[in-house]
């Protein structure tokens, strides 16, 4: 047999071996986005009951019995049908979970800039529908609202620490990763959405401007 047929056979062999470790790795890159898209959906169920029960009576009640974090505020986009549990801190392992509050800023609802990261591909994924005039209303955990509306959008250095200063006002920011495509999570750029709160309405205290969800 010549040397040039053995040739083409250890090519073949190599382009089938090539084809089936893509094959394999696709396989398991599916796998492990449907896990990680499904264990952030169960989690955020879990945090609701966790949420609930804390409105009921029970103090600081963990989503679950190993659980190191607490939901800090409720957060819901009408336009978008989007409702999420905030939780406390904003380390890598709360994320997986839901949209984390980042230590050192206001808390959301409160005054000051409510600092909020989450991971692009699963609970932030909708910031990038958002558009400028969109409604953020953010629930406390003693039940009182806050509205805040989408000012602007942009994409920043991560290193870029305006994110998390003051700005003097009442404001909230969301923040992940950019692009929303990209393969590989991380990367030196972060997509910031910018939402200002409103004024109560003729009200001394935010107290008096208290709304009530549907479904609360």
């Amino acid at each position: 047999m010549s040397r040039f047929v053995l040739c083409g056979r250890r090519r073949t062999v190599l382009r089938r071996a090539a084809v089936l470790l893509l094959l394999s790795f696709a396989a398991w890159h599916g796998v492990q986005s449907v896990w990680i898209v499904a264990k952030a959906r169960v989690a955020q169920q879990l945090i609701r009951r966790s949420w609930l029960a804390a409105q009921t009576g029970r103090s600081e009640p963990r989503p679950w019995p190993w659980a190191d974090t607490r939901p800090v505020a409720r957060l819901r986009v009408p336009a978008r049908g989007v409702e999420l549990f905030v939780l406390d801190g904003a380390s890598g392992r709360t994320l997986a979970f839901g949209p984390g509050h980042v230590d050192g800023t206001a808390l959301p609802g409160q005054p000051g800039n409510a600092v909020v990261g989450g991971h692009r591909d699963t609970h932030f994924a909708f910031l990038r529908e958002l558009k400028r005039g969109d409604a953020i209303v953010v629930e406390r955990p003693d039940g009182r609202l806050r509205r805040y509306v989408v000012s602007v959008a942009r994409v920043v250095d991560r290193g870029d620490t305006s994110v998390t200063a003051d700005a003097g006002d009442t404001r909230l920011t969301l923040v992940t990763c950019f692009p929303f495509d990209a393969i590989r999570p991380g990367g030196p750029l972060r997509y910031v959405v910018t939402a200002l709160a409103e004024p109560p309405a003729d009200a001394p205290d935010s107290r008096s401007a208290t709304l009530r969800l549907p479904g609360a």
